[in-house]
C-alpha cells in the first residue's frame, strides 16, 4: 500500500488568499480616502508591495520546487525593492509614483504572465496535474492584469487638469493626472483582490487523476505475472 503523501502546511492557496487580502486592504484604503496625491499612493503602494514581495518569496521555499521557485522569488525581489522606492519620502512625487509603479507593474507582470503562459503550454504536451494546470492559468491572469494596470498608467501622465463642478454641493473640483493614477491602482487592487480571493476558496481535489492512477507495466512484467 502505497504512504500517503504529508499535507504541506503552506499551499498556493494560502499564497493566493495572502495576496488577496493585502490587495482587498490597498483597494479599501485607497476607496475611502479622500486625499488621492502620490504621498498618499505611494504610502498605499508600499505596504500593499512589500506585504506581497515578501509573501511571494516565502512562497519559493515553502510552496515551489527548486526548479521553478525562481519566478515567486524573482517578483517578489522586485516587488520588495518598488515597496522600500516608494517608501522613501524624497521620491513621493507625482513623477516617482508613475515611474515606480509602472517599472514594478511591467517587470513582474512580465514574469507571471510568461511564467503561467509557459506553463500552461507544457501541460498540453506532457501529464500536468489540475493543481499545476490552475496554478500556471492564474498566474498567467495576474500577469496580465498587472501589465493592463502598467499600460494603463504610461498614457496617464499626459492627461491635462479637468475642472468639473457639481451642482448639487456647489464645489468646483479639479481632475489630475496622479488622482486618476492613484484611482487606477485602487481598481486593480480591488480586481486582483476579488480574483486571487475567488482562486484561493475554490474547491481543489485532494488527489489529482493524472497522479492517482499508476502507470501500466511493461509488456515483459504483466506477462510473468
Amino acid at each position: 500500500m502505497t504512504k500517503p503523501s504529508a499535507t504541506r502546511s503552506f499551499e498556493l492557496r494560502h499564497v493566493q488568499l495572502a495576496r488577496a487580502a493585502f490587495a482587498a486592504i490597498a483597494a479599501i484604503m485607497v476607496t475611502f480616502s479622500s486625499d488621492h496625491s502620490a504621498v498618499i499612493g505611494l504610502s498605499i503602494f508600499s505596504g500593499f508591495a512589500l506585504a506581497t514581495g515578501l509573501v511571494l518569496i516565502a512562497a519559493g521555499w515553502l510552496v515551489y520546487t527548486v526548479d521553478t521557485r525562481w519566478p515567486s522569488v524573482a517578483a517578489g525581489s522586485l516587488s520588495v525593492i518598488a515597496g522600500l522606492a516608494a517608501g522613501v519620502a524624497q521620491l513621493r512625487t507625482d513623477a516617482m509614483f508613475f515611474v515606480i509603479l509602472i517599472s514594478w507593474a511591467l517587470l513582474t507582470g512580465l514574469i507571471e504572465a510568461i511564467v503561467g503562459a509557459r506553463g500552461l503550454r507544457e501541460a498540453k504536451a506532457l501529464p500536468k496535474t489540475a493543481a499545476a494546470r490552475t496554478a500556471s492559468r492564474d498566474g498567467m491572469t495576474v500577469g496580465i492584469l498587472t501589465l493592463v494596470l502598467g499600460v494603463a498608467l504610461m498614457f496617464v501622465p499626459g492627461f491635462p487638469a479637468l475642472q468639473y463642478t457639481i451642482t448639487e454641493a456647489d464645489q468646483t473640483f479639479t481632475l489630475t493626472a496622479i488622482i486618476i493614477g492613484v484611482g487606477l491602482f485602487g481598481g486593480y487592487a480591488a480586481i486582483l483582490a476579488v480574483y486571487l480571493a475567488i482562486a484561493g476558496l475554490s474547491p481543489r481535489r485532494a488527489v489529482d487523476a493524472v497522479d492517482a492512477e499508476p502507470l501500466p507495466a511493461p509488456e515483459h512484467e504483466r506477462g510473468s505475472a
